[in-house]
C-alpha cells in the first residue's frame, strides 16, 4: 500500500494503482457505476499531448532567448517531459483506461474527470522514469501533468475532438443505410402499393416512391450529421478555468491550438471569445438536434416497416427477415426485434436531447457543472445511433423483400382508387362508383361495367399501373383522340 495526500487528509492505494487520491475521493462521492465514455478519455490524452509538446518548445524558445523560468516553476528536463508525452500518446490509444475509477454522471465540471487522468499520466510517467506510482516529489499530477492547464478547456475540448470523430463514425453509418435503402428503390421501383393517410386506404402510390422517400430523408440526415463538424470546430482551449487565460503563459494560449491541430488532423479553431466558449453550451444543444432529427427518421422507418409486415394485414407485401426466436411459450413466433431496436434507440435519443438542453441551460455564470452529463449523453446517442444504422442495415434491410400481387389486386377493390377518374368524370360520377364498389364489394371495373359511366377501354387505360403513378396529368391525357390517341 501507498500513501497519498491533499489537503483534506490522506488516503491508502493500492501500490499497483494508476490512479491516485483525487479518484479515490471522486469514486467514493459520487457512488454509481456509470462508465465514463472511452472515446473521450482518449481525447483528453491527445489534448494532454498537446500541451507537453507546447511545453517543450516554450521552454527551448525560452531558453534560446535567454529568458528565466517563472518564479513558481523550474523547467522540466526533456526526460520528464518524454514520459509525459509518452503516456499521454498511450492514454490516447486507450490504455489504462481500467484505472480510470470516476463515474461519468459526477458532480464537479469535470475536475474529477481531469485529475484522473493527470494522476495515471503522472503514475505512467513516474514508472517510465524509475520511479514508483505515487512519488510525486519527481513528476506531479497538478504541478506537471496538468501544467498551464485547467479542466475547464481541457475536458471541453476534448469532448468536441471526441464528438468529432464520432461524426465521421456515423456519416459512413448512416450512408450505408441510405445505400441499402437507396437498392430497395431501385429493385421495387414499379411495384404498385396501397398508400395509407390516417391509417385509412388511400390513393396507389409503388414501393418505389415509399423508399425513394426514406432515401432521401436518409440523405438530409447525412449532410446534417456532416455538419456536426463544423458546428464543433470552435474550442476553448487556452482560456483557463473561465475563458479569460489567466495564469497561461501567452505562447501557450496562441501554441497549444496550432499543435492539437497537428495531432489530431482537424480543423480545430480557438474561439474568438473564450469566455463564451467556457460558459455557453448552445453549440451543443444545437449539433444533438441533428442526432435527434436523424433519430425521428429512423423510427419513422423503423415504424412502417413494421407496421407494412405486421400479420394485421392478411397478405403482407412486405417481408422483413426473421432475427430470432420471438416467444418462450408460441412455438414458431419471430418478432420484429430490429424495427423494435430502433425505436428504442431513437426514445433514448429523444430522452437524451431533452436532458442536454435542460442542463445546457442550467449552466450558472461562467461555466457549466453539468458538463460530464452532457458530454456522456452525446457520446451515447452517438454510439446508439451508429449501431442502431448498422444492425438495421445488416439484419433488416439488406434482406428484406417486397411481394406485391396481392396488394395490386386490392388497390382496385379499393373506393380511393376512383379519384385516379375524377379528371375524366367528375367527382359526383366517380362517387357513385365508388359507393357501388363498397356496398357491392366490387373492383371498379365491375361497378363501372354495371352504372355504365367510361368505356372499358378507356378505364382500362386510365388505371394502369404506370398511369396510376405518373406525376399528374396532361389535358392531353384527359382527351387522347385530340391528339390522334384512341380508346
Amino acid at each position: 500500500m501507498r500513501v497519498e495526500e491533499d489537503f483534506l487528509g490522506k488516503k491508502e492505494i493500492e501500490e499497483q494503482h494508476l490512479f491516485g487520491i483525487h479518484s479515490l475521493r471522486a469514486r467514493e462521492n459520487f457512488d454509481n457505476s456509470t462508465l465514463f465514455p472511452v472515446e473521450w478519455y482518449r481525447a483528453i490524452g491527445l489534448v494532454k499531448l498537446a500541451y507537453y509538446k507546447t511545453y517543450r518548445k516554450f521552454r527551448d524558445t525560452a531558453r534560446e532567448k535567454g529568458l528565466p523560468s517563472p518564479g513558481g516553476h523550474r523547467w522540466l528536463p526533456d526526460k520528464i517531459i518524454n514520459a509525459l508525452e509518452d503516456a499521454a500518446v498511450e492514454v490516447s490509444e486507450g490504455r489504462h483506461f481500467s484505472h480510470f475509477i470516476v463515474p461519468a454522471v459526477q458532480g464537479g465540471a469535470g475536475t474529477s474527470i481531469n485529475m484522473n487522468v493527470n494522476e495515471i499520466i503522472s503514475n505512467v510517467a513516474l514508472l517510465k522514469t524509475g520511479h514508483k506510482p505515487g512519488d510525486y516529489r519527481y513528476i506531479d499530477p497538478l504541478d506537471h501533468a496538468n501544467i498551464y492547464q485547467s479542466t475547464n478547456d481541457v475536458i471541453p475540448t476534448a469532448l468536441h475532438i471526441a464528438l468529432i470523430r464520432l461524426t465521421v463514425r456515423l456519416e459512413e453509418a448512416v450512408n450505408a443505410t441510405r445505400s441499402a435503402v437507396e437498392s430497395l428503390e431501385q429493385t421495387y421501383r414499379n411495384e404498385i402499393r396501397q398508400a395509407f393517410t390516417q391509417m385509412q386506404k388511400a390513393v396507389p402510390s409503388t414501393y418505389g416512391n415509399l423508399f425513394a422517400s426514406y432515401s432521401d430523408a436518409l440523405s438530409r440526415d447525412w449532410w446534417r450529421t456532416s455538419r456536426i463538424k463544423e458546428r464543433l470546430k470552435e474550442v476553448n482551449i487556452g482560456g483557463g478555468a473561465a475563458g479569460t487565460g489567466m495564469g497561461i503563459p501567452r505562447f501557450f494560449i496562441l501554441q497549444v491550438p496550432k499543435e492539437l491541430q497537428k495531432i489530431t488532423g482537424l480543423p480545430l479553431a480557438q474561439a474568438e471569445n473564450m469566455v463564451d466558449a467556457t460558459m455557453n453550451n448552445d453549440s451543443l444543444v444545437e449539433s444533438h438536434a441533428i442526432l435527434k432529427a436523424l433519430a425521428v427518421n429512423l423510427e419513422k422507418i423503423s415504424t412502417d416497416l413494421r407496421l407494412l409486415a405486421a400479420d394485421l394485414f392478411v397478405h403482407p407485401s412486405v417481408k422483413i427477415p426473421q432475427r430470432q426466436l420471438g416467444s418462450s411459450m408460441m412455438p414458431g413466433k419471430v418478432n420484429p426485434v430490429i424495427p423494435e431496436f430502433m425505436i428504442s434507440i431513437s426514445h433514448k435519443v429523444y430522452a437524451n436531447d431533452q436532458m442536454i438542453a435542460n442542463l445546457a441551460a442550467r449552466g450558472c455564470l461562467d461555466l457549466n457543472a453539468y458538463l460530464p452529463s452532457i458530454g456522456l449523453a452525446f457520446i451515447e446517442s452517438f454510439n446508439l445511433l451508429c449501431s442502431g444504422c448498422k444492425s438495421m442495415t445488416e439484419n433488416l434491410l439488406k434482406d428484406m423483400t417486397v411481394s406485391a400481387k396481392n396488394e395490386e389486386d386490392d388497390i382496385f377493390k379499393n373506393p380511393s382508387i376512383t379519384t385516379a377518374l375524377v379528371p375524366y368524370i367528375g367527382h359526383k360520377k366517380a362517387a357513385l362508383i365508388a359507393s357501388d364498389m363498397k356496398e357491392s364489394n366490387t373492383t371498379v371495373f365491375e361497378s363501372n361495367s354495371k352504372l355504365a359511366i367510361l368505356p372499358e377501354g378507356k378505364i382500362l387505360r386510365i388505371l394502369q399501373p404506370s398511369s396510376l403513378t405518373a406525376k399528374g396529368f396532361s389535358l392531353k391525357d384527359i382527351n387522347p383522340e385530340e391528339t390522334g390517341h384512341s380508346d
